[in-house]
């Protein structure tokens, strides 16, 4: 699969070499993950240039596959290695300056493939998607022992540690992103900065976590309440309408929709019920080896959505200095429906 991969963004892109440095590219491209190193993609072979801390893991790893691994000399430059192509495929996007105005000054013709990768990007493979699933799988699990952990007077930085923990001991490398664990009114702010909040009986607890397996994340947001004080029927009702537009894309959203349409299904429920100016944010983005990708499921979103693709389902409403409610999955196309990777955890209100 990576092999037809390859051929597809080397033809994409158009040019003689495909040369990226970029470490979640060089790990797409070959499966192996290094922090400094190059690869160069032309219509022959892939290699990837490596210096000795990487040589001798890049080798065993990627051993009987297709990839060559090459030791990088203290010598070797970007020109030197590409001292034989003159059309060079780089990611723009991801591109200094200096290193743009370098390549450019020895001659060569700058072409961008960051469309190319993108567009190879977005369509995951079975391997992709079962590694996806495999983080999905660890977060959830770890959320649910989680909720058995929670105590009154924690922190919201205690929880988010516990729930981080919970994941590593389960296989996960790392968090997708800094964990967001917001207690009460913190949940009115959608990218809330986790601190040093006591958890309160009857407080309404928000949390956005993820984690990494082999460099591909999920992405999950789970809101309940710690304890039932009888003073939440409008956050229930509220947590009702936002699980309907949830829902509500899992039912409607088809491939051949475009990111927007996908989006208008959550916020015209989201209307209905009368939240419309309390949903400040898009419905969704593509998750894979960075937790923001294509596609965009948002009002300005036009790509076409098309099966293995991988995406958050993320309704949500905001009431500030109050409470917010979000209820994300991480989901992809599949057979032209979407698909939830998320099993296991409860998206009916959970009163702890």
């Amino acid at each position: 699969m990576r092999s037809e991969k390859l051929s597809e963004i080397y033809r994409a892109s158009g040019a003689d070499v495909v040369y990226v440095t970029t470490d979640y590219l060089l790990r797409y491209l070959t499966g192996f993950y290094a922090t400094d190193g190059a690869v160069l993609l032309d219509g022959e072979r892939c290699r990837l240039i490596v210096d000795a801390r990487y040589f001798e893991g890049a080798e065993k790893a990627l051993w009987g596959t297709d990839i060559t691994v090459v030791l990088r000399s203290a010598a070797d430059t970007p020109e030197s290695l590409l001292k034989d192509y003159k059309k060079v495929a780089i990611p723009f996007a991801l591109t200094s300056y200096p290193e743009y105005a370098a390549l450019k000054k020895q001659g060569y013709t700058l072409v961008d493939g960051m469309p190319a990768l993108r567009e190879a990007m977005m369509i995951k493979s079975r391997e992709e998607l079962a590694l996806i699933q495999s983080a999905c799988t660890i977060a959830e699990e770890a959320f649910r022992e989680l909720l058995g952990e929670i105590k009154e007077g924690m922190t919201e930085t205690e929880v988010a540690a516990l729930l981080e923990y919970n994941m590593r001991r389960r296989g996960a490398s790392g968090t997708s992103f800094d964990t967001i664990c917001a207690f009460g009114e913190g949940g009115s702010i959608p990218h809330y900065e986790t601190g040093d909040r006591k958890l309160r009986f009857g407080d309404p607890v928000l949390i956005d976590f993820g984690c990494k397996v082999s460099g591909y994340c999920s992405d999950i947001t789970r809101t309940f309440l710690f304890g039932d004080d009888k003073k939440h029927e409008e956050f229930k009702k509220s947590y009702a309408e936002v699980l309907r537009a949830h829902e509500l894309v899992k039912e409607k959203v088809v491939a051949g929709m475009t990111g927007r349409e996908a989006d208008a299904v959550a916020r015209e429920s989201l209307k209905r019920a009368g939240l419309a100016e309390a949903f400040t944010h898009s419905l969704g983005h593509g998750i894979g080896l960075n937790i923001h990708e294509l596609p965009v499921l948002s009002p300005r979103g036009e790509t076409v959505l098309r099966d293995g693709m991988v995406f958050s389902d993320e309704p949500g409403v905001y009431f500030p200095g109050k409470y917010g409610i979000r209820i994300e999955d991480s989901c992809f196309m599949e057979d032209g429906r979407v698909r939830s990777f998320m099993k296991l955890t409860e998206k009916n209100l959970v009163i702890l």
